[in-house]
């Protein structure tokens, strides 16, 4: 588990054969959009840059060729309207280039959607936010647990992570594999392959991102509505908002698949057998394109307005976008200013990753979708090549400034510091810099910004040399996502 949390942004960059990146845009451009999407193209920058570094900036070519990505396709949201909808790369190596219309997984970014037709629901009587979920429930009940002294767990907690649920996320089923009912999923019974969704905490004391919350949920929708998951979502969402090439059909449809992109893993090889089928369809099950989802965005940027309450009213979409506990709405993340706040949300499924981020005010926004394992990483990027193209407050990347260390005392942190049996952080001196290698993963530079500590470009995090009483190096700490890890010399 240790592995899949350290240097989580970190992804393989050995160059390969990059595919062409063929685009493919809407039409009627206007010379504005133009400008914007070549300055999207040239300016993309990692999270953290080095002060006066005179190259900080790289092309969407170079990084989808680094990072092995086949295909990005991007929408941008500004002034209200979709200004551009492009697609780069390919749906599959050697295969067709990627359009705006291409279909991607949509990942967790299934989750907002589901969240709305909750609210809906909400909105007409039929449930609410702070009653009981077993109270809507038939077809399966959440079992009670000690833990809950109990309190009842509520939609309003499951849709904030805040329902003290366990399974933090799906995995899918690979092709050939039996696909579990939602029953069988809920309760952790073959041919499931994640474990039973149960109580693992109070509700309403802790935030713990929950991908079992949102399967509850599901089941909630289906038992109150009588109506099969995707029919509730495109009669409910889908086709009032306009979303007409969304679906939340698992696995697509066949005559949908020649407009599907092929997922891959990051050394270039596709997830074998196709996409993954998903029984979780409110927390991973969503198929769809960037343009849907920015005209998702935007219903919820002018449902605020009360503009366009296709959905939700404008006092539901107030609450939606309103954090509770920690940055968690009802469905999305809730970050930037309290004076121009922004909501988000990522999403990964088994070789797609993408990422969603609109602001409530001013109509902008982007979305960024891919088809291989770390695509993550470029949308990041990219999302920082935007904020630069459009003046955005936020995604800027961070300066740094290094200095420069004795070789001399660079060689004294080389070694191999272990974390966890299974998981070792080597590191070595190479030409005048300090390299780590974690334990199944690339060797990236890390730079000084004292003489005992260190930091990358890709991911935020510093590394601290710990010496004892005699001047020598016995561990390491690894400050990362709020955490300090601690990791001994061998």
């Amino acid at each position: 588990m240790l592995r899949n949390v350290i240097f989580a942004s970190l992804l393989v960059l050995t160059l390969c054969a990059a595919p062409a990146l063929r685009a493919q845009q809407s039409p009627a451009l206007t010379p504005e959009a133009k400008q914007h999407i070549q300055q999207v193209e040239a300016g993309l920058t990692p999270s953290i840059i080095l002060k006066d570094d005179p190259h900080p900036t790289h092309t969407l070519a170079e990084r989808m060729a680094a990072l092995h990505i086949p295909g990005v396709s991007i929408a941008v949201i500004h002034h209200g309207s979709i200004e551009w909808a492009q697609g780069f790369g390919v749906t599959r190596l050697d295969g067709p280039p990627v359009t705006p219309e291409t279909l991607f997984q949509a990942g967790s970014i299934s989750k907002p959607i589901a969240a709305i037709a909750a609210l809906h629901l909400v909105q007409q009587g039929k449930l609410s936010l702070d009653a009981d979920v077993n109270t809507y429930l038939t077809s399966w009940k959440l079992p009670a647990a000690p833990i809950t002294t109990g309190k009842p767990v509520t939609l309003r907690e499951l849709l904030t992570h805040t329902g003290g649920i366990t399974v933090h996320g799906f995995r899918g089923y690979a092709a050939g594999e039996p696909v579990p009912t939602l029953v069988q999923v809920l309760n952790g019974e073959k041919p499931a392959n994640s474990a039973p969704i149960r109580s693992e905490a109070a509700p309403g004391v802790i935030n713990n991102y929950s991908g079992g919350g949102y399967t509850i949920m599901q089941q909630m929708l289906i038992d109150i509505t009588k109506e099969p998951f995707p029919t509730l979502l495109h009669d409910v969402v889908f086709a009032p908002i306009g979303m007409t090439y969304s679906t939340d059909q698992q696995p697509l449809p066949a005559d949908r698949m020649a407009n599907a992109a092929t997922p891959y893993y990051t050394d270039n090889k596709p997830v074998p057998g196709g996409p993954h089928t998903y029984a979780e369809l409110a927390a991973a099950g969503l198929w769809t394109t960037p343009s849907d989802l920015a005209r998702f965005a935007m219903e919820l940027q002018t449902s605020l307005q009360g503009k366009s309450n296709h959905v939700l009213s404008t006092e539901m979409t107030r609450q939606m976008l309103t954090p509770i506990m920690t940055s968690a709405g009802l469905g999305l993340f809730i970050s930037g200013a309290p004076t121009n706040p922004y909501f988000s949300h990522g999403g990964v499924n088994d070789g797609f990753e993408s990422m969603m981020v609109a602001y409530e005010q001013g109509g902008d926004g982007a979305v960024i979708m891919t088809n291989a394992q770390g695509g993550s990483a470029i949308a990041d990027e990219i999302l920082h090549s935007i904020a630069a193209a459009y003046n955005w407050p936020d995604y800027h990347p961070t300066v740094r400034t290094a200095i420069t260390v004795d070789p001399k005392i660079l060689a004294t942190y080389t070694g191999t510091f272990e974390l966890q049996p299974s998981f070792s952080l080597v590191v070595t001196a190479e030409d005048g810099k300090l390299m780590v290698q974690g334990t199944g993963q690339p060797k990236f530079p890390v730079y000084a910004e004292s003489e005992t500590k260190f930091f990358p470009l890709l991911f935020p995090a510093e590394i601290e040399f710990v010496k004892d009483d005699q001047g020598k190096i016995t561990n390491l700490i690894l400050h990362q996502g709020g955490h300090d890890m601690k990791a001994m010399k061998k």
